[in-house]
């Protein structure tokens, strides 16, 4: 089938066959660009909107003593699963309650403490109204994402956020687009403002993400490191031959070097026994660990995040780091091929 470039003067060469629609093709690209656009003119108009009421929307999450419970019907209750999971994977306690079935039994989930976060653009959608008289009842505190403030659910509501737009990016003017995409970056700003309040950090959200790719990225060394009989350690009088069999025997490339209560005195690696052997030559196998090690080690904690342990390998240039706890008592070691091994990389 013969194929031949597409001419468009904005964008690198496309092969396209020459039986494809060129005006279909453009209109597409015309229609994305202006989706796009809309929706991003929405979002920069919700900046300028930001005032006390996202503040005090901020701090009654954040004061909340049970769950966050998000609601909404239809692609406003798709957008409420989405800000309900980034809650709950940045430190707030949160569920997507579906009004619907909050009406035929859910509505049992919610209870006094909870906060309740509602999305209806319109502000009037009828199960969501149904709520209202429970939640009141309980004194649950209402939190709306609206673009209608004037609305019924608004008037109700704690604190009403505005997530007005000029127009949907629907060429009909009638699929949610860019009010839905309003709703979910409202969201996503609670979510990060809620995060900074608590002080939420890189280690919390590693004990929240122990799987896939970001649980590998922020695994803490404790889940990599050796431990026990395969951490390879001698003592400070154990002669050469000695230190030589114990790091060829755990084959790890050293050996710490401990005394009697277990706490860390040095280190001996291939290159420190390399370097002993060519100064001491045939003496040096009647010496002891204590006369090669290199005194005070690189170490690490076994809380660290394995990253850290990585950048300070690259950084001494060296393949492992021992582990130690508060008082330099040696818990294990952790080797640049156990943080490969993770696919860390």
């Amino acid at each position: 089938m013969p194929w031949e470039t597409f001419p468009d003067p904005q964008s690198p060469p496309l092969q396209w066959c020459n039986l494809c629609y060129y005006p279909s093709f453009s209109m597409s690209l015309e229609t994305a660009r202006k989706v796009l656009e809309i929706e991003a003119r929405a979002l920069g108009e919700l900046v300028h909107r930001l005032d006390a009421g996202f503040v005090r929307a901020v701090e009654i999450l954040l004061a909340c003593q049970g769950r966050v419970v998000v609601t909404g019907m239809g692609k406003s209750g798709i957008v409420g699963q989405k800000i309900s999971a980034t809650l709950s994977s940045t430190g707030t306690p949160s569920f997507f309650l579906h009004p619907a079935e909050a009406l035929h039994g859910d509505l049992g989930r919610l209870v006094r403490h909870d906060v309740l976060v509602a999305l209806s653009y319109s502000g009037e959608t009828e199960e969501l109204l149904r709520l209202l008289d429970t939640v009141k009842r309980l004194g649950i505190p209402l939190i709306s994402l609206t673009g209608s403030l004037q609305s019924t659910l608004a008037q109700a509501s704690d604190v009403v956020i505005d997530v007005g737009i000029r127009e949907e990016a629907c060429p009909l003017g009638l699929a949610p687009t860019a009010s839905t995409t309003a709703m979910l970056a409202m969201g996503d700003a609670l979510a990060m403002a809620l995060l900074e309040r608590r002080g939420f950090n890189e280690e919390d959200y590693a004990a929240l993400h122990p799987g896939g790719e970001l649980g590998v990225k922020l695994r803490r060394v404790e889940n990599v490191m050796h431990t026990g009989e395969q951490v390879p350690r001698v003592l400070p009088e154990t002669p050469m031959p000695g230190v030589i069999y114990e790091m060829s025997k755990k084959g790890l490339g050293h050996t710490a070097v401990v005394d009697s209560s277990n706490r860390l005195l040095g280190v001996v690696s291939d290159g420190d026994l390399r370097r002993f052997l060519e100064r001491e030559g045939n003496r040096a196998l009647s010496l002891t660990a204590a006369d090669c090690m290199t005194r005070s080690p690189v170490t690490i904690g076994r809380s660290e995040l394995a990253t850290k342990a990585l950048n300070l390998m690259e950084t001494r240039k060296i393949t492992s780091l021992l582990v130690v706890d508060s008082t330099g008592a040696l818990e294990g070691v952790v080797h640049i091929h156990d943080l490969w091994a993770t696919q860390m990389f």
